[in-house]
């Protein structure tokens, strides 16, 4: 687990600002769920007999016995409290939720065990063009963050569960004649998963795997007609797309479309964002059975991203606007409340205002590292006469005492064209 410094807490608030304006633009509506469940939540969602319920839980019992996990991932989650709460009778739903999940695995670049995702869900749709939406809000993410020509889009249908089924067995035949192929983990999985064999990354395997038998050549035809509507609304927005026929989801409730947007800019860890319906997951849960969309995006790789491409504008990147120096007994009984007064015409203004005394040259060091392009110094001769003193702190403009109302003027138009670059 990683804290985050103010050094670098502008950068996500960057972030979480772009994603919140996106969200907000396509109606979804946030929901907020404990990072505490309880353990059977997951068990029945996620399986017992994945890495992420046998391996990955923070799981513990409270002073009642309960067993109780922090949340590995917020589908379960959200569905509980959709059920709970009555959001899923006769109704569709669109919706949205950030915050931090916990998994116990092998840290590795942009990945912690305590790490942040936002997610998509939408409820209550049956049709391909809510999966094209989903996709469509991804991609315009994106665009939106300067990174459309660095992101693939990979696509993949599973069918229904009878046909994913029928693959599952002609999976498990054909891996059957492969057993001397398979690695340790491939042979736990054939067993218990054998749809996870295909995500393997083990270069031994790949051949062997490219053979394997395509879900593509089992899906019923409802579930092709749907994928294929999908990919032409896909086509009509001029969104591209790349067949992977290996891509899958392990969990039994998940049915047809598959997708995963992925990176070649962060090495072998590719994928960025990974999505796809659900409609059996209500159902398992206990619910009526409900149609279901969404994906999740983990913040930390995707932040690695931008830092990597250097796409995290500059006024992301956090320092103050100003820093104001008082000089003298009576400048400092009154910074602040210049201070507030100009917060109070400028709702913008990022104003340190110094405190604690000390030298002219020990206040300008402190104005220096603050980050700040301009400084302000109220002294004696500035109180007296209504003024303060500007002093550039970056580039070569020149020093100038300027009344109060020019100075608010002055640190607006600052402020604008930090903001247009």
């Amino acid at each position: 687990m990683n804290d985050l410094l103010p050094d670098h807490s502008p950068a996500w608030q960057y972030l979480e600002r772009q994603l919140r304006s996106l969200v907000d633009r396509y109606d979804y509506r946030e929901i907020r769920t404990p990072i505490v469940e309880q353990t059977g939540l997951f068990a029945r969602s996620i399986g017992e007999a994945t890495d992420v319920v046998e391996k990955e839980m923070y799981t513990f019992d409270d002073r009642n016995g309960e067993s109780l996990t922090l949340r590995p991932e917020n589908t379960a989650s959200v569905v509980r409290a959709a059920l709970e709460h009555g959001l899923l009778h006769n109704q569709t739903q669109r919706l949205w939720y950030m915050g931090p999940m916990f998994r116990y695995e092998r840290p590795q670049k942009g990945r912690y065990r305590q790490f942040h995702q936002i997610g998509i869900e939408a409820y209550g749709m049956t049709g391909p063009d809510i999966d094209a939406e989903i996709i469509l809000l991804s991609a315009r993410l994106w665009r939106q963050l300067g990174m459309a020509e660095h992101v693939t889009l990979e696509l993949n249908s599973l069918g229904t569960p009878q046909a994913r089924a029928d693959y599952r067995q002609a999976l498990v035949d054909y891996f059957e004649t492969h057993r001397d192929v398979l690695d340790e983990d491939s042979e736990r999985r054939l067993a218990s998963n054998p749809l996870r064999i295909l995500d393997s990354k083990n270069p031994a395997m790949a051949e062997m795997l490219d053979a394997a038998p395509r879900l593509m050549d089992h899906l019923d035809d409802e579930s092709r007609d749907h994928f294929e509507r999908l990919k032409a609304t896909l086509d009509a927005a001029g969104i591209g797309y790349r067949i992977n026929p290996r891509l899958v989801r392990g969990l039994d409730y998940y049915s047809r479309t598959v997708f995963e947007w992925t990176t070649t800019a962060l090495g072998s860890q590719g994928t960025v964002c990974g999505g796809g319906r659900y409609d059996g997951l209500v159902e398992q849960l206990g619910g009526k059975p409900v149609p279901a969309v969404g994906f999740a995006i983990g913040l930390e790789r995707l932040m690695l991203l931008l830092e990597t491409l250097e796409l995290i504008p500059e006024q992301a990147k956090g320092g103050a606007d100003a820093y104001l120096l008082a000089m003298g007994d009576d400048a400092e009984r009154q910074a602040l409340m210049v201070g507030e007064r100009l917060r109070d015409a400028l709702p913008d203004l990022r104003l340190q205002v110094h405190c604690g005394g000390g030298s002219f040259k020990s206040q300008m060091r402190r104005a220096d590292r603050s980050g700040a392009a301009l400084a302000l110094i109220l002294g004696e001769d500035e109180i007296r006469d209504g003024t303060l003193t500007l002093k550039p702190l970056r580039g070569d403009g020149e020093q100038e005492t300027l009344d109060i109302d020019t100075t608010v003027t002055r640190l607006r138009s600052a402020i604008d064209a930090d903001t247009r670059d």
